[in-house]
This record gives C-alpha cells, sequence and structure tokens, in this order.
C-alpha cells in the first residue's frame, strides 16, 4: 500500500501520492518530483515549503493552483488535458506542458500554495437529507434550524433545494439544476421546511462569488467528472440563494449559535460532514459536550457523516445523535441505509 504524503524531501512526498497511477496527476506529481530534484520551475514555486510538516498536502495546493490558472484562462495549453473541460489528450503527455506553465506562472504558483487544500461535496447533501428525514419522524417537528460547522462554502445548507431519486423514491424541486442519484434504495421522504441557515468554517469560501468557485472547483480532480457536474449544479442553487458562512472554529461557533433555543416547534439541526479528522481531540470534545448541553434547552438532533474510528476505513458513517443509519462514500453518493432505520 502507498503510504499518503510520506517522505523527507518534497519529490519523495510528490511520487508517494499517486504512486504510479495513470492519472492526470499521477503523471503530474512524478514530473513535479523529478522537475524539483532538477531544480528546475517546480523547486522555485515551492521554495519555503520544502521543511513544511507531512499533512499540509502541497502537492494538491501545487496542482489548484495551476487548475485555477487554467479555469482562469491563463493557461489554455492545459486545457486538453482536462477531461472537465473537454480536454480529450492521454494525461501521461502533461508535465512538460504544465511544467512550462508553472515556467511562465512561478510566483502565482508559489502563492498557491499557502491557500489550504478545501472541497465542498454537494453530493453529501444526501447524507444530510436521510439525516434530516430520521430526524424529522423522531421529533415530530417539520420546521428546521440548520447548523453546519466546517462548512466550507455553505453548499450542503442548500440541501432543500437539491433534486435527489434513487430507487423508488424523489424528493425535492423537479426544477433544481443539481439532481443527485443518491442510489439508495428504501428511503421514505418525509415534508420538512428549513427556517434558518447558519453555517462556520475556519476558512469560508464565498461560493455565490466568482472567486469562490474557482476556489471549489481548483480543488476537484479534473477527471472527475460527476463530482464537477454535481458542484456546477451546486454553485448555480448558491448563486440565486446565497448564504453567509461565518469565519469560526465549531466550538466557538456553537457555543454562540446553541446559546438560546429557536422558536418553538423548530428543530435544531447541527450537521458536519468530514470534518472530525481535522479537529484536535479538544475540539471534538468541546462540540460533543456543546451539543449535549443544548439538548437541555431545545429540541436538538446532531446528523454527522464522518468516517469509524478504524484503520483505514475508506467509506463514512451516517449518524443522527450517534445511531448509523448507514454507510456513505466520502462525496456522498451512492449511499447506503441499513434496512429497519426510521429512514
Amino acid at each position: 500500500m502507498v503510504t499518503f504524503d510520506a517522505g523527507e524531501t518534497l519529490a519523495e512526498r510528490f511520487r508517494s501520492h499517486m504512486g504510479h497511477s495513470s492519472s492526470l496527476y499521477g503523471y503530474a506529481m512524478r514530473g513535479m518530483a523529478d522537475d524539483w530534484e532538477a531544480g528546475g520551475p517546480t523547486r522555485e514555486a515551492c521554495r519555503g515549503w520544502e521543511d513544511s510538516p507531512n499533512g499540509t498536502m502541497v502537492q494538491l495546493r501545487f496542482l489548484a493552483g495551476v487548475f485555477r490558472l487554467v479555469l482562469a484562462g491563463a493557461a489554455p495549453e492545459l486545457v486538453p488535458y482536462y477531461p472537465c473541460l473537454g480536454g480529450t489528450l492521454p494525461p501521461d503527455g502533461v508535465w512538460p506542458v504544465m511544467r512550462q506553465v508553472v515556467g511562465r506562472h512561478t510566483e502565482q504558483v508559489h502563492e498557491a500554495l499557502a491557500i489550504v487544500p478545501q472541497t465542498n461535496e454537494p453530493g453529501r447533501s444526501t447524507a444530510l437529507l436521510v439525516g434530516l428525514f430520521d430526524a424529522v419522524e423522531a421529533w415530530g417537528l417539520d420546521r428546521i434550524r440548520l447548523i453546519e460547522v466546517g462548512a466550507s462554502g455553505g453548499l450542503n445548507l442548500h440541501v432543500d433545494r437539491f433534486r435527489y431519486d434513487g430507487p423508488g423514491w424523489s424528493w425535492g424541486p423537479p426544477d433544481s439544476p443539481l439532481v443527485l442519484h443518491t442510489q439508495a434504495p428504501g428511503v421514505t421522504p418525509r415534508a420538512f421546511e428549513i427556517v434558518e441557515r447558519l453555517g462556520c468554517d475556519v476558512a469560508p469560501v464565498d461560493a455565490a462569488s466568482h472567486e469562490g468557485a474557482l476556489h471549489l472547483r481548483s480543488f476537484v480532480w479534473p477527471w472527475q467528472l460527476e463530482r464537477h457536474e454535481r458542484l456546477t449544479g451546486a454553485l448555480a442553487v448558491a448563486a440565486a440563494y446565497p448564504v453567509v458562512v461565518e469565519r469560526a472554529g465549531a466550538g466557538e461557533f456553537l457555543q454562540c449559535v446553541l446559546a438560546d433555543p429557536p422558536a418553538d416547534g423548530v428543530l435544531t439541526v447541527v450537521w458536519q460532514s468530514i470534518t472530525r479528522m481535522y479537529w484536535p481531540a479538544t475540539e471534538s470534545a468541546r462540540v460533543a459536550a456543546l451539543i449535549e448541553d443544548a439538548r437541555s434547552r431545545m429540541p436538538l438532533a446532531h446528523v454527522s457523516m464522518e468516517h469509524a474510528d478504524t484503520p483505514d476505513a475508506a467509506d463514512a458513517e451516517l449518524a443522527v445523535d450517534g445511531r448509523v443509519l448507514g454507510v456513505v462514500h466520502p462525496h456522498g453518493i451512492p449511499l447506503w441505509v441499513r434496512p429497519g432505520t426510521h429512514a
């Protein structure tokens, strides 16, 4: 098994990330490694990051910076290699072309390394929706105050503005720009209304802005066409219905927004997806304590989509108040709901 982002030098980290992958970024990372060792433009672009800790994912920051150049029209020669932009050229020829782009935009790529890798997977709304169905049935309340911690651009706060379908069921506005094919059988839709949307992130992205859209697109790998299609639809919704994601940590934010209960008859739902792995243990403990404390003041459900606490857990668990409803791909689709759950 390839060790993720491991190695003493940046070149070793680049090679370890994708190993012998035949993907676009596999060829790019191996080219980056060779170029770094040869003292090419990659080394200049990465100056100052040589001793950065494992986990900073310098390679992903680098490639996202290049992708933003492509999206902005500053590197048209790379477009034929990016399938999400209609490119059809084989990926094994990408590095010589990319090296020229990096040489021409070395300072911009260097500046891009300061941007932490961040995605906002709208497919995870599938898990949130099923969690909401379960919470609505359990509480008998259909008006929801939705709170997302680690919200990034807040795309999943638009959960009720997307269309969903699965074997034998569908839900959501038929004219939504985003249709999520959940592949989840056995789901019973419930009616609900979101009356308030609140979100926080330590580095929020304005998904309704041009710059924010480029940011989110740049961290989605260019050959993953379904993810790009989902993001395009979600960004259209975000542009039509802007939401504000506050700049704050999860514990700090929850302490504020859970201090007072909402109006009578409103169910508070705290939602998180693939965030716990980025929190220190103290933050996870604080979040859990704040949620438990708030239960004494208001109807509250905690919907989470997190990896299980087991080594090498590839899929995530969808849980409501700690009760596991099913397992879900980290991108949100497909979702497998366990038989006998409320959903």
